[in-house]
């Protein structure tokens, strides 16, 4: 009885095109009408701005400006500018930096990723195709001893 391969949902879909990609961050921004698109758009463009190193250093400088009020008698003191002001401003931005790198870090292991299961997937099928055709050889090779013994 001849082997007969049975290919994988998931193999079918790719070699029949029909297979989506990996997914990326931008992936998950809601699409789904207009208002859902302007708002993506903005949050997009809000976390791109304030993610930059940029904003951080004007962040910083910000808050330096504001230490001479809160080290004054009777301002919020040293440790609550950190914590209310220099903290939260600064840290705020290098965070979302950091959070930005991931998210292109992510994406492109995704992608990566797909890419080594497409190549994997594609050997194997290098593979099930020269079986086959030992198959057919050896079948061949079979009748043939099989007519003359």
């Amino acid at each position: 009885m001849a082997f007969e391969h049975q290919p994988h949902p998931r193999t079918k879909a790719i070699l029949e095109g029909t297979a989506r990609g990996p997914v990326r961050v931008l992936d998950q921004l809601d699409r789904s009408n207009a208002v859902a698109r302007a708002n993506s758009w903005l949050a997009v463009k809000v976390t791109t701005g304030v993610g930059s190193m940029w904003c951080a250093y004007l962040f910083g400088i910000l808050a330096l400006v504001g230490l001479p009020a809160a080290l004054k008698p009777g301002g919020e003191g040293i440790i609550a500018w950190i914590a209310q002001t220099f903290l939260q401003l600064v840290l705020l931005s290098i965070i979302l930096v950091g959070t930005n790198i991931q998210s292109a870090a992510a994406d492109k292991r995704a992608q990566d990723t797909y890419s080594d299961a497409e190549a994997v997937l594609h050997e194997a099928m290098q593979i099930q195709q020269h079986l086959d055709t030992q198959d057919e050889t050896l079948t061949k090779l079979v009748a043939t001893i099989s007519q003359h013994g």
